[in-house]
């Protein structure tokens, strides 16, 4: 059992497992309207692992992103710190979370200690940048 005071170090063997964890739920993603299936993992302080898809409506306005798919995971099974998340597309470029996705990141990562971003494209080019990276100027109401 990991103690409060346990510390995790961002690494290549982390950002791997993370990258095949959303693989993996990239598999599972529901774009028929996009076509443009997404994956995500999730890695909590604590060391666990959560994995979401982007699930797509007709509707479009109704679609859920992989990335807040995989912290909903997170937050079900009581684990409300992100160490880090993984992100892959099927484009030949790197795709970074959506301006919804950032926020939902930063709501469950502190500032001090801001969650880790790989995000990977199809010929596997990664970025790793952290949150505050993506979103300096979050919006918070605590």
């Amino acid at each position: 059992m990991m103690t409060e005071n346990y510390r995790l170090e961002f690494t290549q063997e982390i950002q791997d497992k993370l990258t095949t964890a959303a693989l993996e739920a990239q598999a599972n993603a529901y774009s028929p309207y996009s076509n443009f299936p997404v994956g995500a993992a999730v890695m909590t302080q604590e060391g666990s692992i959560f994995t979401g898809c982007n699930v797509e409506n007709a509707s479009y306005g109704l679609t859920v992103c992989a990335e807040r798919n995989a912290i909903a995971a997170s937050v079900a099974a009581g684990h409300l710190n992100i160490f880090a998340i993984a992100v892959v597309t099927s484009a030949p470029f790197v795709a970074r979370p959506c301006g919804a996705c950032r926020q939902v990141i930063c709501e469950f990562s502190s500032e001090d200690r801001p969650a880790t971003i790989v995000s990977v494209a199809s010929n596997g080019d990664a970025v790793v940048q952290t949150i505050n990276d993506l979103l300096p100027d979050r919006f918070n109401l605590l």
